[in-house]
């Protein structure tokens, strides 16, 4: 912005130009070129601010309640100000220029009292593009409560130069999605990328068409994740629907960005760095990349994060490893010193911010965004991990193309974010979680500890969710080695706990399976009669049932996934 250019010939830092008077408790604009007192300018000037913002010329505006300062006319002579004004301090430290320029700059946008402000704020403001899913209903930021963004890049090939990656006609798809939770005191946030060959569930939802008619699709029990959005005419309202099926886990808002994201993102910030371990020459992507840190932006970062052919194995999986790596280092250089003391870089990053995103109606307009922003701020990016849903190789193809979730390191990835479990801290809190349950079922159950081979339980599904009998027996017996366990099928009737019913003589089965499971003490059963040698416990799963290896009651217990945590800096392979 040229109105907080001014002034750099002489090395004047963009904060001083705008700051808090102490004798009248309101913040000044300063203009003129001088380090020491704030000089008044012998005539009107013009207002660049204001003709950034296509407003044409304009003649500054006091803020309401400043004191408006004498302006000389032309060959006149002006009032200086009085001499005994506070100077700056010369040796002032560089966190305080921070907060000076932070608190300035608030000020000047949101009074909204200069009219190049004012119009700037407007113009921003008008770049956002808003949808209101049908159904949706939009809520601010709760103090107290965790909240969810889904944040969709699709493939949509609007702008300049993007009609030449892959299907130009593309109504955009959900190409990257990521889920971002931030949890509910604003310590720490989850990242969870989904693939986009992923098959699940789509949900029937309603969408609303460019005509303003309102179409209802029709569900779609087996299809990849990505036709979740855009095809047969679905929104993101479409796409919200079908990660809350699949997670379980209520999605509040949504930010949908095409290609020109990021290209215009990495050039607003001045570029991102990326590491790769060797050179890149890929004639698909036409991305070149010489071993180690590079700094990218532009065309060449649109390049890094669309390419598949030259990472891993050469699946969008691999790519979303890179994808994450790239977004992580965005992360730090945004919330960088070089960007936020840089008048000009905080413009450029919000205007291609707000130019690029479409959002729903609960965080549409600028003000919200910046609600949002300020729920983020405080999180440092060491407690910021990005994660990819767990999956495995689609079963019912014959050579698998498509991917699954997993059928027990999912649901407990679900389960931990429904928790507000952080993965930066998982380790401990798993840990913690163990040595209280160990603590209390000690109290309850006596005798010697059995080993997994050990345990003998018959398995009836109780739960009302189909199959859930049968993930458990698998669970048990590929991940957690308790060979000996058997599926009964469907419970008698409904069970609205989970019980585990077992004879004195089971008491160290009783506690190794409900270690395993995370049971409460009041699931355990304990029966008055000893049980024969090969005669095994009864395990009823209830409605309290989450998942194969979910526990029941406590912390969650986040699997061991991989993950990128946004303060580190790693090397693409």
């Amino acid at each position: 912005m040229d109105a907080h250019s001014r002034g750099r010939a002489d090395e004047i830092d963009p904060a001083d130009q705008w700051v808090l008077n102490p004798q009248t408790g309101n913040y000044e604009l300063r203009l003129d070129h001088s380090a020491g007192q704030p000089q008044t300018p012998s005539r009107p000037r013009r207002s660049s601010t204001a003709t950034a913002a296509g407003t044409g010329t304009a003649t500054e505006a006091p803020v309401p309640g400043q004191r408006r300062r004498r302006v000389s006319e032309p060959g006149g002579t002006g009032q200086q100000p009085p001499a005994s004004r506070r100077k700056r301090k010369q040796g002032a430290s560089r966190k305080k220029k921070v907060l000076l320029w932070t608190g300035g700059t608030m000020a000047f946008v949101l009074v909204g009292g200069a009219t190049g402000a004012y119009m700037l704020y407007k113009k921003l403001d008008n770049n956002i593009h808003v949808v209101e899913p049908i159904g949706n209903q939009s809520a601010g930021f709760r103090k107290g409560e965790a909240f969810n963004v889904l944040i969709i890049g699709t493939d949509k090939r609007t702008g300049e130069g993007n009609g030449g990656y892959g299907d130009k006609n593309s109504p955009g798809h959900a190409d990257t999605t990521i889920l971002f939770h931030v949890s509910k005191d604003r310590t720490n946030a989850t990242a969870l990328s989904i693939p986009r060959d992923l098959m699940t569930s789509i949900p029937e939802c309603q969408s609303r068409q460019p005509d303003g008619s309102i179409l209802t699709i029709p569900g779609q029990a087996k299809a990849r994740f990505n036709v979740s959005l855009g095809q047969d005419g679905r929104d993101a309202g479409c796409t919200m629907r079908t990660v809350k099926e699949l997670t379980g886990l209520t999605v509040d808002h949504f930010m949908m960005v095409d290609f020109n994201a990021v290209k215009e993102l990495t050039t607003a910030v001045g570029g991102v760095k990326v590491c790769v371990e060797k050179p890149v020459d890929d004639p698909k992507s036409h991305l070149k990349l010489p071993a180690g840190e590079s700094v990218i932006e532009g065309e060449k970062a649109l390049a890094f994060v669309r390419t598949r052919s030259s990472f891993g194995n050469k699946s969008d999986l691999d790519r979303i490893k890179v994808q994450q790596q790239f977004m992580s280092s965005m992360i730090r250089q945004m919330k960088s010193d070089e960007t936020l003391t840089s008048p000009t870089k905080l413009y450029d990053l919000a205007e291609a911010a707000t130019d690029a995103l479409t959002v729903d109606k609960g965080i549409g307009s600028l003000s919200k965004l910046q609600d949002l922003a300020k729920e983020l701020s405080g999180i440092d990016t060491k407690n910021i991990s990005f994660a990819t849903l767990p999956v495995i190789d689609n079963p019912d193809e014959p050579k698998p193309i498509t991917v699954v979730p997993h059928p027990t390191q999912a649901p407990q990835l679900f389960a931990a974010i429904q928790s507000d479990t952080s993965l930066t801290e998982v380790k401990k809190k798993t840990q913690d979680a163990k040595n209280a349950k160990a603590k209390a079922q000690a109290k309850l159950l006596q005798g010697t500890r059995a080993e997994a081979v050990d345990v003998r339980v018959d398995v009836f599904n109780g739960s009302g969710i189909q199959g859930a009998a049968q993930s458990t027996i698998n669970w048990l017996q590929n991940d957690e080695g308790v060979s000996r366990s058997t599926n009964k099928s469907n419970a008698p009737e409904k069970a609205a706990k989970t019980t585990l019913t077992y004879a004195p003589n089971q008491a160290d089965q009783a506690r190794k399976l409900a270690d395993m499971m995370g049971l409460p003490a009041s699931a355990l059963k304990p029966g008055t009669q000893d049980a024969g040698v090969r005669e095994p416990m009864t395990l009823v799963l209830g409605a309290d049932f989450k998942g194969a290896g979910v526990p029941i009651a406590g912390p969650a217990k986040a699997p061991d996934v991989e993950k990128v945590e946004a303060d580190k800096q790693v090397c693409a392979k």
